[in-house]
């Protein structure tokens, strides 16, 4: 099945763009596990990733896209309860491997689900003064990734 690509209004693409580092790491946990590279090097990456990205990441889009549909919404549920499943697994200390797969598969998931259906539906009732004050709080900052280790090459 084909995805067109979605128009995202100038105050989401930000965020697409960070969407776009996590699907990268979903793709760099892929590639560890192809040339089995050992669990705890992939997982200092995700954790870092984690840390450094994801959490912000995840506080903005609760704090201040999330809110702009109700919160008994359908979509702001699940997209709650991703959040709350990845960072689980995140955090989880025991059995770094199947941690690993399940972040991989369940962030995929979750951006492709925000992408796709979310956001569409958030950019549909947003006013432009929400939009615009996403745009003046959430500022893009070049993405620095962490090459110390670059277990995917």
């Amino acid at each position: 099945m084909q995805h067109k690509p979605q128009k995202r209004h100038k105050a989401l693409q930000p965020l697409s763009r960070e969407h776009h580092h996590g699907l990268l790491l979903s793709w760099k946990i892929r590639s560890g596990f192809s040339k089995n590279i050992e669990p705890k090097r992939i997982k200092t990456y995700a954790d870092w990733f984690y840390e450094t990205h994801l959490v912000p990441h995840f506080e903005m889009e609760e704090k201040h896209i999330f809110t702009i549909l109700k919160e008994d919404n359908d979509h702001i549920k699940r997209a709650m309860a991703d959040h709350r499943r990845l960072k689980r697994l995140f955090t989880k200390q025991d059995d770094e491997a199947k941690a690993l797969s399940k972040i991989e598969e369940e962030l995929d998931k979750h951006i492709r689900f925000e992408e796709r259906v979310l956001f569409p539906e958030i950019q549909k009732v947003a006013t432009e003064s929400q939009l615009a004050l996403i745009e003046e709080i959430h500022k893009e900052e070049d993405f620095e990734d962490k090459i110390d280790d670059e277990f995917w090459k």
